[in-house]
C-alpha cells in the first residue's frame, strides 16, 4: 500500500465520524517528517476524540499501530503519528488558530471531498401570473 492509498483510507475514517474540511498535503519533495498529512476540523472535544479513536481502533484492526500520539489531554488538536502518514485532528477554533495549511503553504493539497457537504436546496417554482388567453 502506498503512502496516497494509507492517507486516503484515513480520511474516509474520519468521514465515517463526520469530519469536515478534510485536507491531504503532500510533504515528500518539502520534508522528511512524513509524505502526507491528513487535516480535519471537527466541532467538539467529543467529536475530536471519536474521530480519533475511530482511526485508531479500525487501523489496529488491520495491525497497523500508531507510533505516537498527542493531544488527549485537551482535545483540541490530536496528532497520530503513523511514520509516512501524520494526522492531525483539530477541534475548529484550533485549526484556525495554528493554521497549518498556511504554514506548509508550498505543499500541494489534495481536497478530499466531504459527504456530509450540504447539496443545494432546489428551488422553489413560483406559479406563473401569466393572463390566460382565450381563443375564438
Amino acid at each position: 500500500m502506498t503512502s496516497l492509498n494509507f492517507a486516503n483510507i484515513i480520511a474516509d475514517l474520519i468521514k465515517n465520524k463526520k469530519g469536515y474540511d478534510i485536507k491531504i498535503l503532500d510533504l515528500r519533495k518539502l520534508s522528511t517528517i512524513a509524505d502526507f498529512f491528513v487535516i480535519c476540523s471537527a466541532d467538539s472535544d467529543r467529536q475530536v476524540k471519536a474521530i480519533a479513536d475511530e482511526i485508531e481502533d479500525k487501523l489496529s484492526e488491520q495491525r497497523i499501530k500508531c507510533s505516537n500520539r498527542e493531544g488527549y489531554e485537551t482535545m483540541n488538536w490530536i496528532l497520530l503519528d503513523y511514520f509516512d502518514v501524520i494526522v492531525h485532528v483539530f477541534k475548529n477554533e484550533a485549526r484556525n488558530y495554528y493554521n497549518l495549511e498556511k504554514f506548509w503553504g508550498d505543499a500541494p493539497v489534495i481536497e478530499v471531498g466531504d459527504d456530509t457537504e450540504k447539496k443545494p436546496k432546489k428551488s422553489v417554482k413560483s406559479k406563473s401570473t401569466k393572463s390566460t388567453r382565450r381563443s375564438n
